[in-house]
């Protein structure tokens, strides 16, 4: 169950920043600051829950990994930011490095 809590604290780390980026490119800015700190406060609250059995390290590399990830696609498919090879190599790293935390505990 640890692991799912962990999945669902690293998909809410995405809604932070994309309501950020939604709250100054929308004329919704109020409605998605809260988005954000709902986020941030679900993102957290599972991140807890998923850390009273993984180890602290492997938890937050995960969490933070898969929210770079997601931030950094949803930044290039609908914000138009960069997907330079350089970029697409640096995520790849980022991937390898959290799937071998999952791999080698």
């Amino acid at each position: 169950m640890e692991w799912i809590y962990l999945i669902i604290a690293s998909i809410l780390e995405v809604g932070w920043p994309l309501g950020f980026k939604l709250s100054q490119t929308t004329p919704y800015k109020w409605q998605w600051i809260v988005f954000a700190i709902i986020s941030m406060g679900l993102s957290g609250l599972f991140l807890y829950l998923a850390q009273k059995s993984l180890p602290i390290g492997t938890a937050y590399v995960i969490w933070t990994g898969i929210g770079a990830i997601g931030t950094l696609l949803i930044g290039i498919f609908y914000f138009g930011d960069s997907a330079s090879a350089l970029r697409m190599i640096s995520a790849f790293f980022i991937i390898i490095g959290v799937v071998g935390l999952r791999i080698f505990p």
